[in-house]
């Protein structure tokens, strides 16, 4: 006899709810993106075929789409990377105590709660009063990171805050030098984090649109060509690419819980060869 409560069918329906809000947009362009030659950008659908996928790597009569996506990808590198050896080193050194941690720390996280535009115009006055370029690989760089360094060091905090330190204690009673302890020592286990803050950094640089906005210069980030051919494309290729580029965003972060999944293995086998070897 089912004697769940009636709040449980209720939150049950409340939930499946909020994942089609979540997620019904996303498979609705997934679906509309394997129209026929003849389709549209709204329902009912024509047709079945991959026409749209084949003409998206065609040469398109607006935009730059594959010059935006190669930008936005070496972007997302370059921030990921960046974000990742920022975050180490300021979770290292906010370890201890320190003249002006706090405001240090108040003043890093304040940038989460600007408005990103703002964020983006004042990098760009900037970069124009100063007489420099204003270009994705440096203005924008340097906005993105205002997003993405905040999250790394919030991260790095929480680690650090539950890492056992008589790991390290025992690394320096065998003679291992600072520097040795952290690269064999420290980084191996938190590895995993390590793996998560790239992908945050990757992740929120790759559709970062509204610090961008201002700062990219001449040449657009895949966000920016998709917003701009919202306003001259009438047809499913844009789907196709919005198709084309989520199922790109769930290959890296198939790969990144692959790679996390590794290591944890190559952490117990290491272990449990330990324990045989005592």
């Amino acid at each position: 006899m089912d004697r769940r409560p009636r709040s449980f069918y209720l939150l049950t329906a409340f939930f499946g709810l909020f994942i089609l809000f979540l997620y019904g947009p996303t498979l609705t362009i997934g679906i509309l993106s394997f129209q026929g030659p003849e389709g549209g950008l709204t329902f009912p659908m024509r047709g079945a075929s991959l026409h749209w996928f084949r003409d998206l790597f065609q040469e398109q009569a607006v935009g730059d789409i594959w010059g935006a996506f190669r930008r936005s990808l070496a972007l997302g590198l370059m921030v990921m990377v960046t974000t990742v050896v920022v975050s180490v080193m300021g979770g290292l050194a906010f370890r201890k105590r320190f003249a002006g941690s706090g405001v240090l720390f108040y003043l890093i996280i304040a940038s989460l709660v600007i408005p990103s535009i703002l964020i983006s115009l004042g990098v760009g006055l900037i970069f124009n009063q100063l007489g420099l370029r204003v270009h994705w690989a440096t203005s924008g760089f340097g906005s993105q990171l205002t997003w993405t360094l905040p999250f790394g060091l919030l991260i790095m905090f929480a680690v650090f805050n539950r890492f056992d330190k008589s790991y390290e204690e025992a690394a320096r009673d065998q003679g291992a030098s600072a520097g040795q302890t952290i690269t064999h020592v420290v980084l191996p286990i938190i590895a995993p984090s390590l793996i998560g803050v790239g992908l945050f950094g990757f992740t929120l640089s790759y559709d970062e649109f509204a610090r961008t906005l201002l700062t990219s210069g001449s040449y657009n980030t895949l966000p920016l060509e998709i917003f701009g051919m919202t306003t001259n494309v009438t047809t499913p290729v844009i789907y196709a690419l919005g198709t084309m580029t989520t199922l790109f965003s769930l290959l890296i972060i198939g790969a990144f819980i692959v790679t996390v999944w590794a290591l944890g293995r190559r952490r117990a086998r290491l272990g449990s060869d330990a324990g045989k070897g005592v």
